[in-house]
C-alpha cells in the first residue's frame, strides 16, 4: 500500500504540468492575485476538496437523489462568471462583499478581511473542483472507476487523499507566486484597478468556455500538442509494485472467490420473464451472463449462449442475461429489447442499470459467464470469449451431478451450426478504443491511439493504431458528437474487422465510408450498402470486414449533425 501511495502523490504533483489543468489556471491565478493573503490557500483548498469529495461520493448521492449532475457544472460556470463580473464591476462586487458580511456575521463574529478573502478563494476552489476534468492516468482511473460502481473503501479514500496532497502543493505555489509577483511589482501595482478587470474578463471567459464545452475540446487538443506528458503519467504508473496494489485494491480479498452465489439485486426490469431469485432456481443449472449489448466481445458469444440453453433447457438448464450498461444509451429498455430481437435470445433478462448485480458478483468483465450448480454455489466462472467447449461439458457435468441429465453427449458445434466465423484476436491487432473524454486517458502512448481536434493532415499522416477527428466536433466524456455536416474522422488500424458502436439523432443518419483513400465496396461491413451505413438506433455497427488482417486506413464522413460515436471494435 505504501508504494501505491507514494506514486499517488507522485501523479498528483506532476499534475501541475499537464494540458489537462492549463485550462483552470488562469482563474486561479486571477482569482488569488486580487484578493488577500489567504486567497491562495482558500482556492487551493476548494479544489482539492470538491474534486475529492464529488468523485468519491457523486454515485451515492445520485443514488439517493437522483438529479442531473450537469446541472453541478452549469452552478459552478455561474458563480465563476459571477465572480468574473464582481473584479470587472467594483460596484457588483461591493454589494456581494456587503451581502456575504452580513450573511457570515449571523454566524461567525470574526469575519476580518483576510477571513473573507480566504472564503472568496475557497468558493472559487470549489467551483473549479467541480468542472476540472484531470489527465486520468490508471490510479485516478481506478480511483474513479470503483467511485462509479460505489465501491468506496478506507484504502481508496487514503490513495485519493495522497494523489489531491500532490495536486495540492504545485497548485498552492502556483497560486501563492501570482499573488507575490503582482503585489510586489511597483510597476504592476499602479495598474492594480485595470489589471483586476482583465482578470475578470479572463474568468468570465473561462466560464462561457466550459459552460459551452470548449473546455473539453482544448483539453483534448492540448493533450494532442503534447502527447509526452500521458506517455509519461502511463509509464509512472504501470511499475509492477503499482500494478499488484491496483489489482488488488480492486478485487477486495473478501470478495473475490464467490461460493455460494449473490442474488440478482437492483434490476430495474426483467425481459423475457418475471423477476427471479437465486432461491427461485434452485435445483435447475444456472448460467448467469454478463454482456452489454454493444460489446462486440459479448455478441460473438451470445450464439454460444443461446445455443446452449436452446439445448438444454428441457434438461434443466437456465440462462440468466444480465444486460449491465457500457454507455448511457444502453440503460433504455427499448434498446435491449430490439438487441433480445435481433439476437434471438429467448432466455430471461435482468437489466442492471446500477452495477448492482455487477457489483455483488464482484465482477469486472463484459462478458463474464458464471456457472451455478443445483444447490445455488458458484461452480466455474469465465471471462471473455473463447473455451466455449470447456463451458459446455462444465454445464453438461453440473446437469449429471443434479440428476438432471444421465449421458453427455458431447459439445456442439456452434462454430458450424451458426456459421460463425473465428473472430478472436490474435498479436499486434488494434485495440479496443474510446472516443469520450473519460477513457482517453493513455491513448497517447505508442500502442493506443491519439486523438487530434480540427486535425486536417494528410490521410497517410496517420501512424498505425492512431485516429484523428476532422471538423466541428463536441466531446463528453462518454462520446464523441458531430458538430457540423461533413465532419470526418480518420483511423489507421491493423484488424480484420472493424466496428463502432454509434447513436443517431434520426432513423436516417448517414456515415459515408471509404478505405485507404476508396469507397468501400467488397470489403465493406455488413451494416454497408453502397459506401454508406444508415444510423437506425443506438447499436454496434460492421463497417468494414476483409478477410485477413491487414493495415488499412478509414474514413467516416458524417453527413448528419449530432450523430454520436463512443467505441471502435476490431476483430481478427
Amino acid at each position: 500500500m505504501t508504494t501505491l501511495l507514494l506514486f499517488a502523490f507522485l501523479s498528483g504533483l506532476v499534475t501541475i504540468a499537464a494540458p489537462c489543468i492549463w485550462p483552470i489556471l488562469p482563474i486561479v491565478l486571477s482569482s488569488s492575485a486580487t484578493g488577500g493573503p489567504s486567497r491562495p490557500l482558500g482556492v487551493t483548498l476548494g479544489v482539492v476538496m470538491s474534486f475529492s469529495i464529488l468523485t468519491l461520493s457523486i454515485a451515492y448521492v445520485v443514488r439517493i437523489i437522483p438529479f442531473d449532475t450537469e446541472w453541478l457544472r452549469y452552478l459552478s460556470v455561474a458563480i465563476i462568471a459571477v465572480l468574473g463580473l464582481t473584479l470587472i464591476i467594483p460596484a457588483l462586487g461591493a454589494y456581494l462583499e456587503g451581502a456575504v458580511s452580513k450573511l457570515s456575521s449571523r454566524f461567525s463574529r470574526n469575519s476580518g478581511p483576510a477571513d473573507s478573502g480566504f472564503k472568496g478563494g475557497l468558493l472559487t476552489g470549489l467551483s473549479l473542483g467541480i468542472v476540472w476534468t484531470p489527465c486520468a492516468g490508471p490510479i485516478l482511473a481506478t480511483i474513479a472507476t470503483l467511485a462509479a460502481t460505489r465501491a468506496v473503501s478506507f484504502d481508496l479514500i487514503l490513495v485519493m487523499i495522497a494523489y489531491m496532497l500532490g495536486v495540492a502543493i504545485p497548485l498552492f505555489v502556483f497560486s501563492l507566486f501570482g499573488q507575490k509577483l503582482f503585489n510586489s511589482s511597483k510597476r504592476l501595482s499602479k495598474h492594480t484597478r485595470l489589471i483586476q478587470k482583465i482578470f475578470g474578463i479572463i474568468m468570465l471567459v473561462t466560464a462561457i468556455l466550459i459552460a459551452t464545452g470548449y473546455d473539453r475540446n482544448l483539453q483534448t487538443t492540448l493533450l494532442n500538442a503534447f502527447p509526452s506528458y500521458s506517455s509519461f503519467l502511463t509509464k509512472l504508473e504501470t511499475n509492477d509494485g503499482v500494478t499488484k496494489q491496483l489489482d488488488t485494491l480492486r478485487d477486495n480479498p473478501s470478495l473475490a472467490y464467490i461460493a455460494k452465489a449473490p442474488d440478482f439485486v437492483g434490476i430495474e426490469k426483467w425481459l423475457n420473464s418475471e423477476a427471479l431469485t437465486i432461491d427461485d432456481l434452485k435445483g435447475k443449472v444456472v448460467l448467469v451472463d454478463f454482456w452489454t449489448y454493444t460489446c462486440i466481445n459479448c455478441i460473438r458469444t451470445l450464439p454460444y449462449v443461446t445455443g446452449w440453453y436452446e439445448k438444454y433447457k428441457d434438461d434443466g438448464l437456465i440462462v440468466i442475461g444480465v444486460h449491465t450498461p457500457e454507455f448511457e444509451f444502453e440503460k433504455k429498455t427499448e434498446n435491449v429489447e430490439s438487441a433480445i430481437q435481433q439476437y434471438k435470445i429467448n432466455y430471461p433478462v435482468a437489466q442492471d442499470n446500477d452495477f448492482s448485480t455487477w457489483r455483488a458478483y464482484d465482477n469486472h468483465y463484459w462478458p463474464a459467464k458464471y456457472l451455478i450448480d443445483a444447490e445455488g454455489v458458484i461452480r466455474y466462472t469465465h471471462f471473455g470469449e473463447g473455451e466455449y467447449d470447456v463451458t459446455e461439458k462444465n454445464i453438461q457435468k453440473l446437469l449429471k451431478e443434479a440428476g438432471l441429465n444421465k449421458e453427455p453427449d458431447g459439445t456442439t458445434d456452434l462454430d458450424a451450426l451458426l456459421d460463425i466465423p473465428e473472430t478472436r484476436s490474435s498479436g499486434g491487432q488494434t485495440p479496443e478504443t474510446y472516443l469520450g473524454l473519460s477513457r482517453m486517458a493513455g491513448l497517447t502512448s505508442p500502442e493506443r491511439a491519439t486523438v487530434g481536434i480540427n486535425v486536417y493532415s494528410l490521410p497517410r499522416s496517420l501512424p498505425v493504431n492512431n485516429f484523428a477527428l476532422v471538423g466541428n466536433w463536441d466531446l463528453s466524456s462518454e462520446s464523441a458528437k458531430v458538430g457540423e455536416s461533413g465532419a470526418g474522422l480518420l483511423f489507421n488500424f491493423y484488424a480484420k474487422d472493424v466496428y463502432l458502436v454509434i447513436t443517431p439523432t434520426s432513423t436516417d443518419d448517414s456515415i459515408a465510408v471509404f478505405v485507404n483513400d476508396e469507397v468501400v465496396t467488397t470489403n465493406a461491413g455488413n451494416d454497408v450498402e453502397n459506401g454508406f451505413v444508415t444510423i437506425d438506433e443506438p447499436r454496434l455497427y460492421h463497417l468494414v470486414g476483409f478477410d485477413k488482417k491487414q493495415e488499412a486506413l478509414l474514413q467516416l464522413n458524417f453527413q448528419t449533425v449530432g450523430t454520436q460515436v463512443f467505441a471502435f471494435t476490431f476483430g481478427g
